[in-house]
């Protein structure tokens, strides 16, 4: 079931919402706890139970820690949790990731275990191993209901909070959460903007990189056409998911972090990823890079730390070599800021440092985009005419001039100009009553053309299936 589908918005969401205001307080949990297993079940029944395990194992593993604490057996069981947690993604996720390259290396002809990817099982399982290094920090309270870590495991709109809700976040939200109107609406609000993000431009941009990829009428043109719709496609679905599932989480009465903030408006490929899947970023800062001594080592060490953390974190995003690449292109890209470039940038005027910023991110998606290493190098190749390509032809063109209207209203809406419009309108009382008045309206109007483009059957691709 996608979250942008007919079914989930006009009956699973619906059924879901009424069962559980009309349930009382102590039992919303446990509406949401089988919502949310439904909802995985409805996609994937078997692994819906692998699920289950994972949580239960944190949740043991939690009370374990804290049990033991005194008696100096906690660090015994953080390992054994992090051996089951890490375990489980390895075998579903990497393994035959593994195989192939060891049957590449060797050339021996080990048989690949070809398992179908669980959904969510990099959220959840991610979600299971920083509840239980928190608990053994002392920076989480031990969760002594398994209905209550069950929820906050398996809760549904976290699959698209992107990508990881921690604990401690919504750990008071958990027992005690407050609803109202106001935050009902926020929520509704929130969701519906977040869809037509997903639906209207993310899904017609990935239109267009589908079309352009697989068309024979290459030019120059076409492939910048290509990274640069596939940058903004990335963005919206990302961050779309993210503002529905931060619109789901108020209508539930849950405060999910912001995730996005803007980032392809950064000067630099730091900022970048400070406003870049901010819960990501955070976490490998806080449970990987950190813990390796983060920059208070030596230079070398630092180095050494950095491309640990980016090879994690590209290779969280699958189990592909050009993942890997993609960390590492950032990791080379930080290092030189951090070492030599950043004081240069610093006095450079604000459009160069947009240039320059923007220019390596696009190159990094052509990068993510091509798990065929040999794709990817004929891409970033042909990008830059080294094989003497036409610079245009007929085709791309013609695809720019009828996707013009798209990509700059994609390029708009990437930037807070829409949103500081919004903000100055709202200062004074006559302009609250007009987005008042014209909000309803608008998300009526939103969710009409986001339904109509569903029943239409147009592109929707569901990019979460790789986590």
């Amino acid at each position: 079931m996608l979250f942008s589908s007919v079914s989930f918005l006009y009956y699973f969401l619906p059924i879901t919402l009424i069962l559980y205001f009309v349930s009382k307080d102590k039992y919303k949990n446990i509406i949401l706890l089988l919502a949310s297993l439904f909802f995985y079940f409805y996609g994937e029944p078997k692994y819906t139970v692998l699920m289950l395990i994972s949580a239960f194992s944190a949740y043991i593993h939690g009370i374990l820690i804290e049990k033991f604490r005194e008696k100096g057996y906690s660090k015994l069981f953080l390992v054994s949790g992090l051996v089951v947690s890490l375990g489980i993604l390895i075998v579903f996720k990497y393994m035959d990731f593994i195989i192939k390259n060891i049957n590449y290396i060797s050339n021996s002809n080990i048989t690949l275990l070809r398992l179908v990817l669980p959904i969510g099982i990099s959220f959840y399982t991610f979600q299971g191993l920083s509840y239980i290094v928190d608990v053994y920090k002392k920076d989480a309270k031990v969760c002594r209901s398994f209905v209550d870590f069950a929820t906050y495991v398996c809760l549904f709109p976290q699959l698209i909070a992107g990508p990881i809700v921690r604990y401690t976040t919504i750990e008071d939200e958990l027992k005690n959460r407050t609803h109202s109107f106001d935050k009902f609406a926020y929520g509704v609000n929130r969701f519906v903007v977040g869809l037509a993000k997903k639906v209207i431009l993310a899904n017609n941009l990935g239109m267009i990189v589908d079309i352009m990829t697989k068309s024979n009428e290459k030019s120059v043109l076409s492939y910048w056409m290509v990274a640069i719709f596939f940058s903004l496609q990335i963005y919206y679905d990302f961050s779309g998911y993210s503002d529905m599932a931060i619109g789901l989480g108020r209508m539930f009465g849950f405060d999910f972090l912001e995730n996005f903030n803007y980032p392809f408006i950064s000067k630099s490929i730091k900022e970048f990823w400070r406003r870049w899947h901010i819960s990501l970023s955070s976490f490998f800062r806080d449970y990987v890079y950190i813990p390796l001594g983060g920059n208070r080592v030596s230079r070398v060490r630092w180095i050494f730390n950095l491309l640990i953390v980016w090879s994690l974190t590209g290779l969280w995003h699958g189990d592909s070599w050009n993942f890997i690449l993609w960390g590492l292109y950032f990791a080379l890209l930080l290092i030189i800021e951090n070492l030599f470039l950043q004081n240069i940038l610093n006095k450079l005027p604000a459009l160069i440092q947009h240039i320059y910023a923007k220019f390596f991110i696009i190159i990094s998606f052509v990068i993510f985009n091509n798990e065929n290493i040999k794709d990817l190098w004929s891409s970033l190749y042909n990008m830059f005419n080294f094989r003497g390509l036409d610079l245009y032809n007929d085709f791309s063109t013609y695809y720019l001039k009828s996707y013009t209207v798209l990509l700059i209203v994609s390029v708009i809406g990437a930037t807070p100009i829409l949103k500081n419009i919004i903000q100055k309108i709202n200062k004074n009382v006559t302009g609250q009553k007009v987005i008042s008045t014209i909000n309803p309206i608008l998300n009526i109007v939103l969710l009409v053309v986001v339904t109509a483009y569903l029943i239409d059957g147009s592109f929707n691709p569901f990019l979460y299936f790789r986590f």
